[in-house]
């Protein structure tokens, strides 16, 4: 029996993409049999959202998707085909694709680097990502769902998840064509208020608590020397010494010519050399949020325990109000 699909889009905060995103998901081949777009503010932050619109769901898989996100017309199909084929998968997820809408230098920098993460690490994994991401509903359920109490604002929370579900042995799966178009314009502040604030510290706090050193997607050892080269190149700079910043801007291009090459095709050389620029600063930022994410973990593990809520309500709870289309 085929399995049934219910696409949640989290909207709480009035996101101007909604309209786009909602038509994208209706014109995909084989559209989803149930989608809940949630746009409850009593829902608060994205995973509160998407727990508000896991309680109210009836398929088999939840496939979410960011309000700011275009599904591409295979999405649904691909989901389908892949949880039929196996019924072992708990969760798949997938990436942006390499053509962002926003113009700006640092929106396609900011996107392009995603995809082109994600682009390179297919198969099995130990991560979810629910910027357009599926998982069981039954093992979602089991899983306590999203941590909405942790992560009350747009954070790590699909991450978290997806830890979750790895060390309970669940199987989840990086799946490079499925794809979607990021919306979402970047500015260098909004950049830098993401790296250290929602995702490094954040991060690092996680993995301090758990005691893991991963080294999928974004943590491998080509980012660890990447970020030593950057914080070698932009001390250079401070310090006013050319030839150890030659050589770190040197190791650091060597590094990422691959990626630096995605930007010149898709964004034009201006955009490739300021892209190198800004990944020295997504390096150094990611850097300083190590030293405060160990500290936000210290203070947390001298702070006493209170009584936590659960993150994941079941159907009929009060305030899981959900908008079905």
């Amino acid at each position: 029996m085929a399995v049934r699909l219910t696409t949640i889009v989290p909207a709480t905060d009035g996101p101007p993409d909604l309209e786009r995103c909602v038509a994208a998901i209706r014109a995909a081949d084989e559209p989803p049999e149930e989608l809940i777009v949630v746009d409850d503010p009593s829902a608060f932050g994205p995973a509160a959202a998407r727990n508000a619109g896991a309680a109210r769901a009836s398929g088999d898989v939840l496939v979410f998707v960011d309000s700011d996100v275009l599904p591409h017309r295979d999405t649904f199909r691909r989901i389908r085909v892949a949880f039929d084929s196996d019924p072992g998968l708990t969760a798949l997820f997938g990436s942006y694709d390499d053509a962002p809408e926003a113009p700006d230098a640092v929106s396609g920098f900011r996107n392009l680097l995603h995809h082109y993460v994600h682009q390179r690490s297919p198969g099995p994994a130990t991560t979810f990502w629910a910027g357009l991401g599926a998982v069981r509903r039954e093992a979602f359920a089991q899983a306590g769902g999203f941590d909405a109490d942790r992560f009350p604002d747009a954070s790590i929370e699909d991450i978290e998840l997806g830890m979750r579900l790895a060390a309970a042995g669940r199987r989840m799966t990086l799946d490079p064509a499925l794809q979607g178009t990021h919306l979402k314009r970047w500015t260098l502040a909004s950049m830098v208020r993401t790296d250290v604030g929602r995702r490094g510290v954040p991060w690092v706090t996680l993995l301090a608590r758990d005691g893991a050193a991963p080294t999928v997607l974004n943590l491998g050892w080509r980012h660890r020397v990447s970020a030593a080269a950057s914080i070698a190149l932009a001390a250079s700079v401070v310090w006013r010494r050319p030839r150890p910043g030659a050589a770190a801007l040197g190791l650091l291009v060597v590094l990422n010519a691959p990626f630096y090459g995605l930007l010149l095709k898709r964004r034009g050389p201006l955009q490739a050399a300021a892209g190198v620029g800004l990944h020295t600063i997504h390096h150094v930022t990611a850097a300083c949020a190590v030293p405060l994410g160990l500290f936000v973990h210290l203070r947390a593990r001298r702070a006493p325990r209170g009584n936590r809520a659960p993150a994941f309500r079941q159907p009929g709870d009060p305030g899981d109000r959900a908008q079905h289309e």
